[in-house]
């Protein structure tokens, strides 16, 4: 059976360049292609790194992976191939959290977990039985797959030492897809032995963990810190922000490895924060926090959404004062985007508060709803202008941290500031070229420093 699988293109935000694509596979495609692997012929196509021609591919059936902002596109896709009679499953987030929106637009939809649906979809096909919906939406951390890590063109990207530890998140923040009904209550962690094969697998020293939630389940991820200890890891990861809550696990981290972690802080207002049920932040907590982190060396990439319910135009300013003040390493930001299956898109178009229903634009970077105490024009501009100052050169030198000097101004410089630049001379050196001397550079200062630091006590 020939099996192809397909990344639609993706479009870019306005600070966006070729290096986000390129940063690192995706990981759900590569799952489904080791489940099915054994008597099957796979091909993968990712639009976001190179030209496909699906007029002339040719397959036994296709399967595309979607988010909300790329399902006009796999509807697109799916047409061409429908029409040369090759049957097409959608699966991603998009089809799990809001399955009617993808209704007729392919021949089959892939809900939730992909190891109990892809193998029967495979088993049906060849009877002949292909249905129109296939579900999975409950599954044991044993009946986890780990991704074809072998199949990876590697030349393709910046990195390829992404690691999924787990699925989901057991929070249900309203804005978040782990809100939607098809996803709630779906945290489970793989087995601590499978992840540990999977970076064995790899080969990398440098592992980025790519889960909503790396400390879902603490216990967990207490085991999972003593099993990677003697590794001499150095890890990146996302966690809530009630970790420095968690009595000694920011140590333990430290000492297995950590280097930097993505946190959605979203807001720097309470009430904020309350209208959109993120229970496990609090505000007033946010500088121990930073300051607990950052005192055991490790670095910050602090999300933040706008546009929520009591943000005004000075929320920007308040909220670059902040970051600056707390020398947060590097910043993500979103304009509030009601993704459709979630509670908050629910909400908002019962109170018709949802103008824009063009997918296309459910990129975070647009306003597609009616904010309360600022015009969408002012939302827009005020994210946009946000960015650019935090990336300026100014505020680059002012947020400098006190440790890993050399990832940080990698990070600031050639990806945000300059990325235009770099992505250039990725396309000119090669893109996984260029992933190895940041990371090599990046290991290498921060070993030297650790070295030093040791020395000198």
């Amino acid at each position: 059976m020939k099996v192809a699988l397909i990344q639609p293109e993706m479009r870019m935000r306005p600070m966006d360049t070729t290096l986000k694509t390129r940063m690192a596979p995706s990981l759900g495609l590569l799952t489904v292609a080791n489940i099915i692997r054994e008597g099957n012929e796979i091909e993968f196509f990712n639009e976001n790194v190179e030209k496909c021609d699906f007029n002339s591919l040719e397959a036994d059936i296709a399967g595309i992976t979607v988010t909300v902002d790329t399902l006009p596109r796999a509807a697109e896709i799916a047409e061409i191939l429908r029409r040369r009679g090759i049957p097409v499953v959608a699966g991603g987030i998009q089809i799990t959290s809001d399955p009617e929106s993808a209704e007729g637009k392919f021949d089959v939809l892939c809900i939730g977990f992909a190891e109990k649906t892809w193998p029967a979809i495979i088993a049906d096909l060849k009877r002949g039985e292909l249905k129109s919906r296939y579900s999975c939406t409950r599954i044991l951390p044993q009946e986890m797959a780990g991704p074809a890590y072998d199949m990876i063109d590697s030349g393709k990207y910046l990195f390829v030492n992404v690691i999924s530890a787990s699925r989901g998140c057991p929070f249900r923040c309203e804005f978040c897809y782990n809100s939607c009904a098809n996803i709630r209550n779906s945290y489970v962690n793989r087995p601590v032995e499978d992840v540990i094969e999977d970076i064995k697998r790899l080969g990398k020293r440098h592992v980025m963990f790519i889960d909503d939630n790396f400390i879902g389940n603490p216990a967990w991820t207490r085991d999972f810190l003593k099993a990677i200890r003697p590794m001499k890891l150095k890890w990146q990861a996302a966690v809530s922000a009630n970790v420095a809550d968690i009595p000694g696990l920011l140590d333990e981290m430290k000492e297995a490895g950590c280097k930097g972690l993505f946190i959605g802080f979203e807001s720097l207002s309470e009430e904020a924060l309350k209208g959109v049920s993120k229970s496990q932040n609090s505000v007033k907590r946010y500088e121990r926090l930073v300051e607990e982190i950052h005192k055991r060396g490790i670095m910050i990439n602090a999300s933040f959404v706008f546009g929520l319910d009591g943000d005004t135009p000075d929320t920007f300013r308040h909220t670059l004062d902040w970051i600056v003040r707390n020398r947060i390493e590097t910043v993500t930001s979103h304009i509030l985007t009601p993704y459709p299956g979630t509670k908050q898109y629910k909400d908002m178009t019962e109170k018709g508060r949802v103008v824009n229903f063009n997918l296309r634009d459910y990129t975070t970077s647009e306003v597609v709803y009616k904010p309360l105490s600022m015009t969408p024009q002012e939302l827009r501009r005020g994210y946009l202008k946000l960015y650019k100052d935090i990336y300026s050169w100014k505020n680059i030198l002012r947020r400098m941290p006190r440790h890993q000097k050399i990832g940080y101004l990698l990070f600031n410089i050639f990806y945000r500031k300059y990325g235009h630049l770099t992505e250039r001379i990725c396309a000119a050196v090669g893109y996984s070229r260029v992933g190895r001397i940041c990371e090599n550079l990046a290991c290498h200062f921060s070993r030297k420093k650790s070295e030093i630091h040791y020395a000198a006590h």
